[in-house]
């Protein structure tokens, strides 16, 4: 284990128990106790009847979470969950930029970073299900990219600028006042998820943090050298844009977690932060040496009580050790 003191977040999907208002206040009650830096909460808003979309995070490419469509708004769900906690931070985890206009958007986040008294994080990504995308509205699938890239410089204008003018493809605007302006100054701090080359470009170039999903067969960051090589990607790409890597967080989203099994990724290897306490203690401290800063990790659970002994288990036998 090395010096470094790791932060830890947890991650919920806005389904299952957390359907339920007590259920999601006492989960987030229950990180705020025991010292968890972050909550983060999924997004999606609709779930087509036919998702032919292949899901990144799996093997199968098959959505796990596609049965009952059941979800909530993450940031109307996020706003109640500030109104509920006092110091835990909150994390859209990650937000898909293409599922709202970029005004609402800006002021939606903005309301959660001024009514949470300055404890948003915003994580951002692309997104990947098209049919839940075009469902939305969003003006393009295929050049999701650019319409990222835009919506982020254009929320940043509308946060910092008193006047704020932009004029892109697929973002524009002009002669309007936008106020309040966020609490965090000069705004919340963007993490920008994603594992892909675009994603580690992003988040080097304009990014506040880095956040990937560790387990995307495509580009899986699922033992420490890869998580390396991806990190040192994103480094040179702030290098190059004149940016001191230094200043961007770096945070990795761990959902498959489990304390006492151990699975195992496409190579045979034994996922990093599964199986026994010692393994996973050692995990953190390896991949924290290699520059992480935080983990967020997932204890989701159709049944409450399961998800809240999973937090006290992390809590007594890992977290002080870490």
């Amino acid at each position: 284990m090395g010096e470094k003191f790791m932060k830890v977040g947890l991650h919920v999907g806005t389904r299952g128990a957390m359907l339920d208002p007590d259920a999601l206040l006492r989960i987030a009650h229950k990180t705020e106790e025991l010292g968890f830096s972050h909550l983060g909460l999924s997004d999606h808003l609709v779930i087509a009847n036919d998702v032919n979309s292949p899901y990144p995070y799996t093997k199968s490419r098959v959505w796990f979470a596609q049965d009952s469509g059941d979800c909530l708004d993450q940031l109307t769900t996020l706003a109640f969950v500030a109104g509920g906690t006092k110091s835990i931070r909150l994390l859209t985890s990650v937000m898909v930029i293409p599922h709202r206009p970029p005004i609402l958007t800006a002021k939606m986040l903005a309301t959660a970073d001024i009514l949470s008294r300055g404890r948003l994080t915003v994580g951002i990504g692309a997104g990947w299900m098209e049919e839940e995308i075009n469902l939305l509205g969003a003006p393009t699938f295929k050049r999701r990219g650019k319409l990222v890239d835009e919506t982020l410089s254009a929320m940043k204008t509308l946060w910092t600028d008193v006047d704020p003018v932009f004029q892109g493809e697929f973002v524009s605007f002009s002669d309007l006042k936008f106020e309040p302006k966020p609490e965090q100054k000069p705004h919340p701090p963007i993490w920008v998820g994603g594992e892909t080359k675009p994603a580690r470009r992003r988040a080097g170039q304009v990014g506040d943090g880095w956040y990937p999903v560790g387990n995307n067969p495509a580009s899986p960051y699922d033992n420490v050298e890869r998580f390396v090589g991806g990190l040192a990607d994103v480094r040179k790409y702030a290098e190059d844009a004149g940016r001191n890597p230094a200043g961007i967080k770096i945070a990795l989203n761990g959902l498959w977690f489990r304390m006492g099994e151990t699975f195992e990724n496409e190579d045979g290897e034994r996922m990093p932060f599964t199986g026994s306490e010692g393994a996973i203690i050692d995990d953190i401290g390896a991949y924290g040496d290699a520059g992480l800063d935080e983990l967020i990790i997932g204890f989701e659970s159709d049944n409450l009580e399961v998800s809240l002994e999973r937090l006290d288990a992390f809590a007594e036998r890992i977290m002080p050790k870490i």
